[in-house]
This record gives C-alpha cells, structure tokens and sequence, in this order.
C-alpha cells in the first residue's frame, strides 16, 4: 500500500465497554449515550477502511457492515454483562459483511488496527468474505449468502446451555436454505436469536420491488419464530426488541428496518450502498465528521497494476461476462417482441449487472423476470419455461453457486428441458471476494449419464463467446456457457495481428481447435487460461520448443480427431483454472489411456486457498505463463529422456 500508516488515523481505544441486562429493556442516560458514541466511532472506522478497498480497485462493501454496527455494539455489550450465557461469536450469513468481522477482530486486538487499511488486499489476509484459519481474530467462514443459519442451528445444539447469536439481511433470508433453517430451529426449540438487517436493497434494487410479497418478518413468524421489528436506527427501541428477544426462551428475530447506509448521503437507501462507498463519498462522510486529513490517506492508494505483458493477445480486453447478454440480445433482436416472449424467459437472480443480463433486461423486457437470491428455485422455473420443445430458459449467476444447483440440473435433464445457463465468475481470476466466490467445480454440471449429452462450454475471448452464443441459443437441453470476472484479451492467429474468432471464424460444438501446432507435444486449455497458455507456447517456440496450443471450448465431449492426433505426441499438459481435483485435467489422463494414448501427461488447476486481490490469484495458484513454461519444459524432458 502507498503510504503505509504506522497507526491507524481513528483511535479505537475510544470504543468503550458496558454490560447490558436484557431484563433491564430500560436504557439509562449513560448506557444510550455509550452505545451512540461507540455506534459512530465504528461506523466511522467502517467507513474509512472499506473506501480502501474501492481506492485500490478491488471493490468491497461498506452499506451491510455500516447498517449492523448498532446491533453488533448491544450484542457486544450483552456478552460483556454475562459472558457464560452467550456463545462469543457473532455470526453473520451475509458474507459480504466481512469488515464487521475484522473490526472485532481489531477490537479485541488479534489484528493491529493499521492492517484494516489493506482491507482486500492481495496476500494481506482480509479477502472479501471471512475465513476461518486465515485472518487472526476471525473465529468463522460465511460461506454464501444464506448458508450460515444452517450450520448455527448445530452450534446452538451443541451449545444448549448458551443463546446463540446470527446476524442476517433480507437478502439472505431469500436462500431457501433459511427456510429449512427456521423449521429446524422451531422444531428443536433451539435457544438462536437473529437479527436482520432489513434495508430494502440488494444487488440488483429493491427487494419490495421485484419480490413482491415477500417480508422478511412475515415469512420467520409463519415458520413459528418469534419476532420482533423495530426502527434499526432508534437505539432505544432497538434495544427494548433485543432484551425482548433474548429473554425469551427459543428462537427468534429481530428485524431492523432501516435505509441502506443512514447517514451517508451519496449512498443512502441506494443499491450502491451494497457496494463499497467511492472514495469522494467516503472523504466527504469523514470531512463531515470532522476528520480533516483522510482524503490524503485514501488519494494515496492506487491499485496494483498487472505487470505481465503477454503475447499472443491483443491489449484490447473484452468482458465475457457482459458480451454474453449482448449475444442474447443479438439473438433475440432477429425475433418479433410477442414471439420472444411466447418462446425466451430469461431469469435473474440479483446480479444481472454482475453476469450480462442487465443488458437483456433493458432492451428485451419482455423475456427478462427480476427474480431474488434464490438460484434453485431460479433456475428450475427457468428449466419448467424450457418444458415445451420449442420454449427456452436462460438463467445466470456466480460459477460458485453452481454447486449449489446439482440436484436442481439432474431434475432438469430428467425433464428434457431447454436451458441455457450463464456462470460467470468462473476460475480463480480477479476474485477479491477469494474461496468462497471460487467458481471451479463448474465440470459439476455435467452429472447426467453418458445416453444423455448436455454442453459445457468456456470461450476464451468476447468473439467466441458471441459466437457461441449465436450458435447454441436454441439448441434443445441443457447448455451451460461460463465466463470470468476479469476481462479477458482477443486471441490472436500465430505470427499476426489477425483475431482468431473473427468474421471468418465458426464455433462447432464439441469441436477442439488448433491454435497453433507443434511437434514436441501439446497444450490443451480454454476459457481465461488460453491466453496465458498461448503466452507460454509461444515463448516456449521462440526458445525452440516445438509445442502446440489446443483450445477445448467444449469442455465435457471428447474430440476423437483432435484427441487422437495430440495423444500420440511425446507430451499433453491441461491447463485450466478449474479445481485440479474435478476439472477437465482430472479426466483427460483417463480418456488418454481408454484410447491407448500414452503421452507424458500433466495437468495444472487451482489447488489452494486464495491470496485476495485481484490478478495476484494467477500466480498465487502457479497459473502464470512462467509456471505453465516450466511444466512444460519438465514434461518435454520426461518426453525426451523415455523416447
């Protein structure tokens, strides 16, 4: 970080401790003018390190943890007045959260104060959502959104004799795992108290927007918890519904209503609150609050730029996430406005500016559905649309949250429906939000049985995914196409300025394709690892290894031709940024040897935890072109010496 403060610039020996009774719903004049104070101070610190991480360029998010600090301070101060009643961790199923997690962490001195300030940084242990193991101080892993009440209910089991604590919003309680949730916590009477965040904004907008119907309060009482809503900015009433709740035997809620961010103006009640603050809205909050001096702090970060230059692709990048509503869009444009309707529905799940289907939802209206966090139930009204042979589904969200969809595609193929589905943020590139947001078990998708062929498919730049697109939109089945967070380079032919998928350039489904061919063995690669395989081929080449570039856009059909030629040369090494234990390296050795192919063989995934930051996760997984040169050079000798 440029300028590295020695000390953070808020002293946080200010915060001060008190003890609260819940059977004293009563503030007293000291205790409220306590819980303010410590209130502000933290949500000053929230503020300031958070806007770090949208100085650096690695994103974050600020409204969440903001919105929770006078809940986080009352419960700070109930396990204070009687820390044997209480399990000492405050959960929290919304990930995103995470700087509520390193302020405690802070706070309680396991981190010093200065390191909040590298908040997302690559290798500085404060990735985008809490790892348990990783960062001193934080005691758990939220996982995804919606996964932690779950795993709480068992803590709470095994903790009978203490009340357990779990933050929650009214974006998380969409997951249906809550709902199974909440039934198990009433059945057990389990001693759980929530407390949800309820502000009215998500990623894509307003939740009494585009889910009408749905009340965070409502739905928790109709599964038998108690519950308790309150004004979440009224510390008074806040704390009367706490000491309500908590003095209650068995589990319930708290809903705080509340505007996304109170108190910062350019934010406020906005889903860009979700987000983190801007660096000009943090320093004018903080100038407002009197700290003079931080605009210079966070004017002097600046993000860390990729310094690898790469051959093979142009400068010129492409967002694949965000080309593929546009190929949509490309294809619905050459229909009517009712026939679209009658034929396409394209679902969102919150993040249809994250995976390209904002797009779709402006220009095409009439296909696209405003749907909440509910990806199973998503993409499965998605699957029923495409029931009928000649309608067809398209649903999209994060490669991570595939996982949670297997059951949901079995259902589907055994249904013969046609969907498209989009995941982005595949592999391990660009993710600040780090494990948890990895999307590298994508092969999961392709469960079915061998009499049945559903499509994995993984362009490597925006040219192929148009052409992809263009190509299978009305194919019948499932098709799942996957892109990257970052942005991505064209693919250039060998020795010219030429763009491999150009205007002449056809995509054919199941087809590998040469990229360039060679003798001394090959590479096999797709998706965002192309180009750095490509980038070390040709250095390889300039050194005078005769090594050869296969690219494999269809990641789950075997290319009889193309797997016969490049297995009676000397060397195969996979490249992907998929999981090396499930990815497409973890099959092609097997259909090597069902060929009686016997090549060296090698393969190269994601096999570790990530390092946050951005371009730094390549490396950190040893994906870089000079990583893949050294595989290369090592399977080539292994080659050699045996021949």
């Amino acid at each position: 970080m440029s300028g590295t403060q020695s000390e953070f610039p808020i002293d946080l020996k200010q915060y001060k401790k008190i003890s609260l009774d819940p059977s004293k719903p009563q503030l007293t004049d000291d205790q409220r003018a306590t819980l303010k104070a410590n209130i502000q101070l933290l949500r000053d610190v929230i503020v300031l390190f958070t806007a770090t991480g949208a100085a650096r360029g690695v994103s974050g998010h600020t409204g969440g943890a903001y919105d929770t600090v006078p809940e986080v301070c009352i419960l700070l101060s109930l396990i204070e007045g009687s820390p044997d009643k209480y399990k000492d961790i405050l959960f929290d199923e919304a990930g995103h959260r995470v700087a509520t997690q390193y302020l405690l962490a802070a706070l309680e001195g396991s981190l010093p104060a200065e390191h909040l300030l590298h908040y997302r940084e690559a290798n500085s242990k404060l990735p985008g959502h809490p790892e348990l193991g990783l960062t001193p101080g934080v005691k758990f892993s939220s996982g995804r959104l919606g996964h932690i009440w779950p795993l709480v209910n068992g803590i709470a089991m095994a903790n009978r004799e203490k009340t357990v604590f779990c933050l929650g919003s009214d974006g998380s309680q969409q997951e249906g795992n809550d709902a199974e949730a909440a039934r198990l916590a009433v059945a057990q009477n389990l001693n759980i108290k929530l407390f949800i965040d309820d502000n009215d904004v998500t990623i894509a907008g307003h939740p009494s927007e585009y889910l009408k119907g749905f009340e965070v309060g409502k739905t928790l009482e109709g599964h038998g918890l108690k519950v308790v809503t309150v004004d979440g900015e009224d510390i008074d009433a806040l704390w009367g519904g706490i000491a309500s709740i908590v003095s209650y035997s068995g589990p319930a809620a708290v809903i705080s209503k509340r505007k996304m961010a109170p108190g910062i103006a350019e934010i406020e009640g906005s889903p860009h609150g979700h987000d983190v603050i801007p660096v000009k809205a943090a320093i004018k909050y903080l100038e407002g609050r009197g700290y003079a001096n931080f605009g210079e702090i966070l004017l002097n970060i600046k993000p860390v730029p990729q310094p690898y230059l790469y051959i093979g692709c142009t400068k010129e990048v492409g967002a694949n996430r965000v080309v593929f509503g546009e190929a949509v869009n490309g294809v619905l444009d050459r229909l009517g406005k009712e026939e679209a309707a009658k034929k396409v529905m394209v679902i969102d799940s919150d993040l249809e500016g994250s995976t390209g289907l904002k797009v779709i939802h402006q220009k095409h209206p009439e296909v696209f559905v405003p749907s909440g966090i509910m990806e199973r139930g998503n993409f499965s009204a998605a699957a029923g649309f495409g029931f009928d042979a000649d309608k067809f589904g398209v649903f999209s969200t994060f490669s991570a949250f595939l996982e949670m969809l297997v059951s949901e595609i079995t259902m589907a193929r055994l249904n013969n429906c046609n969907v498209l589905s989009h995941f982005s943020h595949a592999g391990v590139d660009e993710m600040a939000d780090n494990t948890c947001h990895f999307g590298i078990n994508n092969m999961f998708a392709d469960n079915g049985l061998s009499d049945v062929e559903s499509f994995l498919y993984f362009p490597a730049d925006a040219l192929q995914m148009t052409a992809v697109i263009e190509r299978v939109f009305f194919e019948r089945g499932l098709r799942f196409v996957f892109s990257t967070r970052s942005k991505v380079p064209y693919i250039l032919k060998p020795d010219s300025q030429t763009k491999f998928f150009g205007d002449d350039y056809k995509f054919v489904p199941g087809k590998d394709e040469i990229i360039v061919d060679g003798k001394a063995g090959y590479v096999v690669s797709f998706g965002d690892m192309l180009h750095r395989s490509y980038d070390a081929v040709l250095r390889c080449r300039q050194a005078g290894l005769d090594v050869g570039l296969i690219n494999k856009p269809t990641l789950n059909i075997v290319d009889e031709q193309m797997i016969m030629k490049i297995g009676q040369s000397p060397f195969v090494l996979v490249v992907e940024s998929f999981n090396q234990k499930t990815g497409l390296g973890s099959r092609y050795g097997t259909w090597l040897l069902e060929r009686q192919l016997t090549p060296k063989f090698g393969y190269m995934g994601t096999t570790k935890e990530g390092s946050g930051g951005l371009w730094e996760q390549i490396p950190h997984q040893n994906l870089d072109p000079q990583a893949i040169i050294v595989k290369i050079k090592a399977l080539a000798q292994a080659a050699a010496v045996s021949h």
